[in-house]
């Protein structure tokens, strides 16, 4: 068998931030190959030269094809993907569907993302479902066995964010997925740092809703999305706000709501993202899934390797598998003073703050930790560039 491999010279040499900076804010959003730009560029540049209807018909077949694009990243079927401006968005749409009523049970995770847990409680106080957070095994993962004594005939949703904001864990989704279909339980995916970054099967995890985004590790736009259905779940939600695109009008007091996954996008759209998102997705799957898990896997353990040889610097990160994520405090450093300092010497960071996974950071004592989060088109060479400036920082301030 071939070694997993990707040509970082090749991709830095599509990569023009390369040039610029060393940027290890992925987690954030990374820097989009020169194809992805070149082609939003070139959508923008229609719409402002023969008007913005008229490029959407030009773009036809590359607005169509981004829906293919993500169906074979993901492992599913075109229908089942909607496209949508963002993945909180996305997300949002799917939970907002659910039917829920008092009672009703919603299972999620220690470390799961704010945005996500905020729609929890306004949903909670809105209709008297209850939250329930299902506790960490000892790698600080979602417990499995936990998970399986909460499931009750109440429990209405399995919620959980794959891999979370604030550290480098990857919670147990396939297993997590076992237990949802035993327990004939709807499980929401938010896949947000995880697709792009690892392979990932919808088939194979077992989810029923996927959200996703492009602007982290797949490298697309801003400002783009997607959202996973699986068909036997499509009908059965009815999304929170409807137009003349999710739904057609059909008489005057009638409405009749596609059956597709496309129910939950709305009519007007930004074209050169959803150009730019597929292009991107063409991408990542041109370097190999596999091959581009392996090198950032590879990137992160030697982060974490150098790192933990730095006095006074402390990982934070948790579970039992480690992604590109890395997060770290300083003894005696503000994780913003880090960042700041980084930023004079064109280092990309950025910090997670304890709003973003409030239960986990206040289980963990932490308010804020920096995050390093690295690519397939980072460098051996950039991280110990990266380690020496954190050493610097470091000395500098004892010094004075």
């Amino acid at each position: 068998m071939d070694k997993p491999f990707v040509d970082v010279f090749r991709a830095r040499q599509d990569t023009l931030g390369c040039k610029n900076v060393v940027h290890f804010n992925n987690a954030g959003a990374a820097l989009m190959p020169k194809q992805v730009l070149d082609a939003i560029i070139s959508h923008l540049k229609k719409e402002a030269e023969i008007g913005g209807y008229e490029a959407a018909k030009l773009s036809h077949d590359a607005v169509e094809h981004v829906y293919d694009g993500v169906s074979e990243l993901i492992g599913c079927q075109r229908h089942e993907i909607a496209i949508i401006e963002n993945a909180t968005r996305a997300w949002d749409m799917a939970f907002y569907a659910i039917p829920f009523k008092s009672g009703d049970r919603i299972l999620t995770s220690v470390s799961e993302y704010g945005s996500n847990y905020i729609a929890f409680l306004q949903i909670a106080q809105r209709t008297g479902a209850v939250i329930e957070v299902i506790p960490n095994d000892d790698y600080g993962q979602v417990s499995i066995t936990a998970l399986k004594n909460l499931i009750s005939e109440r429990v209405k949703l399995i919620a959980i964010t794959h891999i979370p904001t604030n550290s480098g864990l990857i919670n147990p989704a396939v297993e997590i997925g076992k237990v949802a279909k035993q327990a004939n339980v709807l499980y929401l995916l938010d896949a947000c740092q995880s697709v792009g970054q690892m392979p990932i099967n919808v088939q194979t995890i077992g989810c029923d809703i996927l959200s996703g985004t492009g602007r982290k590790y797949l490298r697309g736009p801003r400002g783009t999305g997607f959202l996973y259905v699986r068909q036997n779940v499509i009908e059965q939600l009815e999304p929170p706000f409807l137009d003349s695109h999710a739904a057609q009008w059909v008489t005057k007091d009638q409405f009749k709501i596609r059956t597709d996954a496309r129910r939950f996008e709305n009519w007007e759209t930004n074209y050169a993202g959803k150009v730019g998102l597929g292009v991107a997705v063409d991408y990542a799957l041109s370097w190999g899934l596999e091959n581009v898990w392996a090198r950032i896997s590879s990137l992160a353990k030697m982060l974490r390797t150098h790192l933990s040889n730095i006095s006074h610097v402390k990982l934070q990160d948790v579970g039992l598998d480690k992604c590109g994520i890395v997060a770290f405090t300083v003894d005696g450093h503000n994780p913003q003073h880090i960042y700041h300092q980084l930023a004079k010497q064109k280092i990309n960071v950025s910090v997670s703050q304890a709003a973003s996974t409030r239960l986990d950071m206040e289980k963990r004592g932490l308010e804020s930790v920096v995050r390093a989060s690295v690519h397939y088109y980072n460098t051996e060479d950039e991280i110990q560039l990266f380690c020496e400036a954190i050493t610097r920082i470091i000395s500098q301030t004892q010094v004075s």
